[in-house]
């Protein structure tokens, strides 16, 4: 009867756990649904570069000048002058600037730039008065340069622009000068420049560029009309006060900031 008494109470023992256990064993799986599952990071965000023009560059330049006939001009004394054309000649050269670009990607840009060019103009052609052989003793081209603002819009790396500003030149006086009796010029000579062009950005830093200008220079000084001399059979005098060509060419920058 003992025994029978303990194995009653062993076993009421674990029917009371199991009763006790059994909520708990349910509840489990709910409170593990309803905690929040770990997800895995965002991958990390790195912004591609957007290209921007601005910087200081410098760079090299070479292409072609072609100078205008100049036309005709009237000397009181013997007339009509025909002056000689300038042939086509080499230009080549360096430039230094700066650009600005206001929104990188496309955007307006502004900036300046400074050049300085050799060229092969050398004089003018013989010109005419009449039939008679007209040699303009006004100084020789030799080289010029230009100061000019530049502003244009970018497409990206694509840039076109347009550019203006202040233009010098100067060369050297011909020995026919001895001829003429009136007051020779100087071989500076100031003026204007005008023009435009494209640029693509092959790198970063390194840009093509092809580029056209217009260029007058205005002569410095000097007066008088035209002189005959019997010796030469020919005339000897100024002629058109401005010297007036344009360039074409290509150029290669690069530049050594990007912000």
């Amino acid at each position: 009867m003992i025994r029978s008494t303990k194995a009653l109470g062993h076993a009421g023992a674990l029917a009371l756990t199991a009763a006790l256990t059994a909520p708990l064993a349910v509840a489990t799986p709910a409170l593990a649904a309803d905690l929040p599952r770990r997800a895995a990071p965002p991958p990390a965000f790195t912004p591609v570069p957007v290209f921007t023009w601005t910087g200081f560059y410098a760079g090299v330049n070479a292409g072609a000048g072609f100078g205008g006939g100049g036309g005709t001009f009237t000397d009181a004394t013997y007339g009509t002058v025909t002056p000689g054309s300038r042939d086509a000649a080499f230009v080549g050269g360096g430039q230094i600037g700066y650009n600005y670009q206001f929104t990188p990607g496309s955007g307006f840009v502004i900036g300046a730039e400074a050049d300085i060019q050799g060229t092969t103009f050398g004089r003018p052609r013989g010109g005419l008065v009449g039939t008679t052989t007209f040699t303009d003793i006004g100084p020789s081209l030799d080289w010029f340069g230009t100061v000019r603002g530049r502003i244009g819009y970018a497409f990206d790396r694509f840039l076109v622009y347009g550019t203006g500003g202040f233009a010098y030149g100067g060369g050297s006086t011909p020995s026919t000068a001895s001829y003429y009796t009136g007051t020779l010029p100087s071989t500076f000579r100031t003026g204007r420049t005008a023009g435009g062009g494209v640029e693509y950005a092959i790198t970063d830093r390194l840009s093509a560029r092809i580029e056209a200008l217009y260029v007058s220079l205005d002569r410095n000084g000097g007066s008088g009309g035209l002189v005959y001399d019997a010796a030469t059979t020919a005339y000897y005098g100024l002629g058109r006060p401005k010297t007036e060509f344009g360039v074409v060419r290509a150029g290669l920058n690069y530049r050594f900031s990007t912000d």
